[in-house]
C-alpha cells in the first residue's frame, strides 16, 4: 500500500466506526409497581436510553398519541381511571442531534380501589389442637402485595383497634397457618395488604376464630331452643357449668356489630345469663362463654331471620276452603294472600290466588 493511500484508508475506518457506535437506540419502559395497578396507586413511568457518547437526553412521553412529560420518570402520586392506556417514549438528544427509536408500548391498566379479602381453612370453629389457615387475597390477578396479620380488639379507639401478631412475618405471602391451634388463637382476625413505594394498604374483611378445648367446662344453652330465629322474638343465652358458678359472661360476634360484651349493644346481662328481647336480622353471629380470665368456650351460631309467615284456615260450607297466608318481609311490610281451595272427593284443586 502506498504510504499517501494510508489517510483514506483511516478515514474509511472511522467512518465505519462512527456509524457502529452511532447506531439508534431503543429505550425500555418499565412501570412500578406493576402494569395493573388500582385507583389511588403511586406508579412511576421510566424511560432508560443506552447509548455511547450521549450525555444527555430529552425524554418525551406519549399517551395515547399525545405528548404528556419529558421526564426521565414520570410519576402519578394518585392514579386514577383516566391515567390508564397505552404509552410509549423515545429521546432527542440535548446536545446533538441523535434521535432514538420509540420504545415499545406498554398499558397500564387502572381498576377500582383494592380489596382485600380473608377466609379460613379448614373451618373456623376448632378444637385444641386443630390446623387452620388464614388466606388473605386481592380481588385480582394484581402481583407485589406482602401482607400483615392482625387480631381485632373490637376497641373504638382506632389507634388500639388492632395488633400486629408476634409472628405476623410468617403470613408475608398472603397465607397465615397455624399448624396445633391451642386456645389462645381464639380471635378476629384482619390482614392488611401493602403494595409500592410510598406504601398503598387495604384492609381486609375480619375472620373469628375459635378455638375450644375437647370437654369443655361450660356450655352456652339457648332458649329457646330451635334451629329458627325470626325478627322480634325473645331470646335467652346462659352459660351454664357444673357448679352453677356466675363468672362467665355471653360475647358474641356479628357481622354489624363486631366483637362485643351482650350488654354493650345487643342485649343485657344478669349474672351468666344474655337476654336479647327483640330480635334483629342483625344478631345473627357467634355467641359464646368466655371466663373471667379471657378463655372462650361452646361458640353457638345464631341465625335471625327476617321473614315470619302466619297461616290461618277459614272452613266455609263444603266442599270450599280458604287458606290465608300473612308474611312480614325484612323492611317490615305485611304481605297477604288468599288461596281457594275447593275439595271434590278427597282432592284439593286451587281456584284463585
Amino acid at each position: 500500500m502506498k504510504l499517501s493511500q494510508l489517510p483514506l484508508v483511516l478515514l474509511l475506518i472511522s467512518n465505519i466506526y462512527s456509524q457502529h457506535t452511532e447506531e439508534t437506540p431503543k429505550p425500555t419502559v418499565t412501570i412500578k409497581p406493576a402494569q395493573h395497578v388500582f385507583r389511588g396507586d403511586t406508579v412511576t413511568l421510566r424511560c432508560d436510553i443506552h447509548a455511547e457518547g450521549v450525555t444527555s437526553w430529552k425524554y418525551i412521553w406519549n399517551k395515547d398519541g399525545l405528548v404528556f412529560s419529558e421526564l426521565w420518570e414520570h410519576t402519578f402520586s394518585s392514579v386514577t381511571e383516566s391515567d390508564a392506556g397505552k404509552y410509549f417514549c423515545y429521546g432527542e438528544e440535548r446536545e446533538g442531534s441523535r434521535t432514538s427509536h420509540r420504545s415499545d408500548e406498554v398499558t397500564l391498566t387502572v381498576s377500582d380501589e383494592a380489596e382485600a379479602f380473608l377466609s379460613v381453612s379448614p373451618q373456623k370453629w376448632l378444637t385444641k389442637g386443630d390446623p387452620v389457615t388464614l388466606i388473605c387475597e386481592i380481588n385480582s390477578s394484581s402481583t407485589g402485595w406482602t401482607f400483615s396479620w392482625f387480631t381485632d380488639t373490637g376497641s373504638s379507639d382506632n389507634s388500639n383497634r388492632h395488633n400486629l401478631l408476634s409472628d405476623s412475618s410468617r403470613g408475608a405471602g398472603g397465607n397465615y397457618t397455624v399448624s396445633s391451634a391451642a386456645l389462645n388463637h381464639t380471635g378476629v382476625y384482619v390482614c392488611v395488604a401493602k403494595r409500592g413505594e410510598p406504601a398503598y394498604d387495604t384492609y381486609s374483611n375480619t375472620q373469628l376464630i375459635l378455638v375450644t378445648g375437647v370437654s369443655p367446662p361450660v356450655s352456652l344453652i339457648v332458649r329457646p331452643n330451635r334451629t329458627q330465629h325470626f325478627r322480634s322474638d325473645s331470646l335467652s343465652l346462659s352459660c351454664e357449668d357444673q357448679s352453677n358458678s356466675t363468672g362467665w359472661r355471653v360475647k358474641g360476634y356479628t357481622e354489624r356489630w363486631g366483637l362485643e360484651d351482650c350488654s354493650s349493644v345487643w342485649g343485657s346481662q344478669t349474672g351468666s345469663t344474655c337476654t336479647i328481647r327483640d330480635t334483629i336480622t342483625y344478631d345473627t353471629g357467634v355467641y359464646w362463654c368466655e371466663s373471667e380470665s379471657g378463655e372462650k368456650y361452646h361458640p353457638v351460631n345464631i341465625t335471625v331471620h327476617c321473614e315470619s309467615v302466619s297461616v290461618f284456615i277459614h272452613f266455609t260450607k263444603p266442599p270450599f276452603y280458604v287458606l290465608y297466608l300473612n308474611s312480614q318481609d325484612c323492611d317490615l311490610h305485611s304481605i297477604s294472600h288468599t288461596i281457594l281451595f275447593v275439595n271434590d272427593n278427597d282432592s284439593a284443586t286451587l281456584l284463585n290466588l
